[in-house]
């Protein structure tokens, strides 16, 4: 008897076994919710009552489909607008990041390295508390010195996208680095030899290369920041994102099957943006290489 052959076979059998039961207990809450935006009840449980598509279409009492629902309208609008601005900034930023911990040497460069990594490590909630205790602070400084009122350091939409900044600029930064860290210097070296200034070289070299991944750190932060709650929480103001949208009605109201269509809605859309993203990063031949 082979013993190795059956402790093989064994382990084979167990590794399998808990591959399924972890996709199967991270997918089955996702599931549950998918199903029931489609249960024609009014309330996100069994029975089944039949198929429908109203929590999504419907424009009459009592079943309003989420996209007749003004609040939550309101709420995935506002989550699009900061989603776009605050990713837009990290990428921006993200980019000259990159460059100066991939190009340059300064004294402390681990050190801001360190601290540049540090929001991935900090809980939302801290950083939602820091940001809204220190921009409360300048702003009763500034009330109290000059008599004016700074509400953009009040909470609401400007707190918000600066508390998602604070930590979608250091997965930007990661992001474009890892892609910088594979360009060949040497086309930009040729293209100066060849009279191009250095705008141009940027323009035309490096940042084509850099395309796939300021593209892909976009929809990232996009991601991040869309379906972010604990940093938001600590921040926003009158204009509610989709996410505390969502949670200010299922503390009022209770879970509905309103809130499983908009979750199944959250799920494909991430779904999409995250293949796209993948998609983006995979690694292509640069222009003029050998294959």
């Amino acid at each position: 008897m082979n013993v190795a052959a059956l402790q093989s076979r064994a382990f084979r059998l167990i590794y399998k076994g808990y591959l399924v039961a972890f996709f199967a207990y991270l997918a089955a809450p996702l599931l549950a919710a998918g199903v029931f935006a489609f249960n024609d009840s009014q309330f996100p449980a069994l029975p089944w009552n039949g198929f429908t598509l109203d929590w999504f279409f419907s424009d009459t009492e009592p079943k309003i489909g989420m996209f007749h629902d003004r609040r939550l309208m309101r709420g995935l609008q506002t989550s699009l607008y900061v989603g776009i601005i605050v990713s837009a900034m990290a990428v921006a930023v993200g980019t000259c990041n990159a460059f100066l911990f991939e190009r340059r040497d300064f004294p402390f460069k681990s050190a801001l390295f360190v601290l540049l990594v540090i929001p991935l490590v900090i809980p939302g909630v801290i950083i939602g508390i820091s940001v809204l205790v220190f921009a409360s602070m300048i702003a009763n400084g500034v009330e109290q010195a000059l008599g004016q009122d700074w509400s953009i350091l009040r909470p609401g939409l400007t707190l918000v996208i600066l508390g998602q900044f604070s930590f979608l600029t250091t997965i930007t930064s990661l992001v474009i680095a890892a892609r910088l860290r594979k360009f060949d210097i040497s086309l930009e070296e040729a293209a100066l030899n060849l009279g191009a200034s250095r705008p141009r070289v940027l323009a035309t070299v490096t940042l084509p290369f850099l395309a796939p991944a300021l593209t892909a750190a976009f929809l990232v932060a996009f991601l991040v920041s869309f379906e972010n709650f604990n940093t938001t929480l600590m921040l926003v103001g009158s204009d509610a994102p989709l996410t505390i949208t969502m949670y200010d009605r299922m503390v009022k109201v209770g879970s509905t099957p309103v809130l499983n269509a908009v979750s199944l809605f959250l799920m494909v859309g991430s779904g999409i943006l995250a293949l796209l993203s993948v998609v983006l990063q995979r690694d292509k031949a640069p222009p003029g290489s050998a294959t």
